[in-house]
């Protein structure tokens, strides 16, 4: 007997059903990576960035995932290049689910109870969504607009459900806007920090960095 198709756990019907002490026996996910590509390449190196962002309350099998992860990587290492990109999947799959096994041989009704005792065991992990989340970002030089755009567009289609690919004004994946990113790393409020930037803020010892002249106040 198959593994049952997704339909059959796509909606949040029920309570999260995380593993642990009294959940035992749970399938590891198939998904074990969940960063690809060049993922040590500096903030600077990839500018661009594109999500898929779901526009459903679901749930995705670790599987699905899985897939989405091998589809996208394919896909851009045949045609932008195995170090021009980085792929980050956002969403874990950390919900269990569970299958109530009825037998389907000769004489089954003699030994299966029915409905009686139906709780059922472990199958698989899943991960819950909701409406606006980011299910995985990918991020890469400013002329592989074009393959990232497609490899998310072909990346979505093994999830259930509206998925939507949305551009990001942002550098990368850091929360900085591509066009301040430059004006900010010049006034020195951002450090690089490997694939992210650092915030400098103006706490600690007073010095010529963080002591700044506040223009007076007027009063009536």
């Amino acid at each position: 007997m198959g593994r049952r198709p997704g339909k059959c756990y796509r909606y949040c019907k029920n309570k999260p059903y995380p593993k642990s002490r009294f959940c035992r026996g749970v399938p590891d996910p198939k998904i074990r990576i969940y960063d690809v590509g060049t993922k040590r390449a500096r903030v600077e190196a990839f500018p661009y960035c594109a999500h898929v962002i779901s526009a459903e309350r679901e749930q995705i099998s670790s599987e699905a995932i899985e897939a989405a992860r091998i589809n996208l990587n394919k896909y851009l290492v045949k045609n932008a290049g195995k170090d021009s990109f980085h792929i980050r999947i956002r969403i874990h799959p950390y919900h269990v689910l569970r299958i109530n096994k009825m037998l389907s041989c000769a004489g089954a009704d003699r030994l299966q109870t029915g409905m009686r005792g139906a709780f059922g065991k472990a199958y698989g992990v899943a991960a819950r969504v909701r409406v606006g989340q980011i299910l995985l970002s990918v991020r890469s030089r400013l002329d592989k607009r074009e393959n990232v755009l497609e490899a998310c567009r072909r990346g979505k289609m093994k999830f259930a459900g509206r998925q939507v690919v949305c551009e990001s004004k942002k550098w990368g994946f850091t929360k900085v806007l591509r066009n301040n990113f430059n004006k900010s790393l010049a006034r020195g409020d951002i450090k690089f920090d490997g694939s992210q930037v650092m915030h400098v803020n103006y706490r600690g010892r007073i010095n010529a960095r963080n002591c700044l002249i506040r223009p007076e106040r007027k009063t009536a």
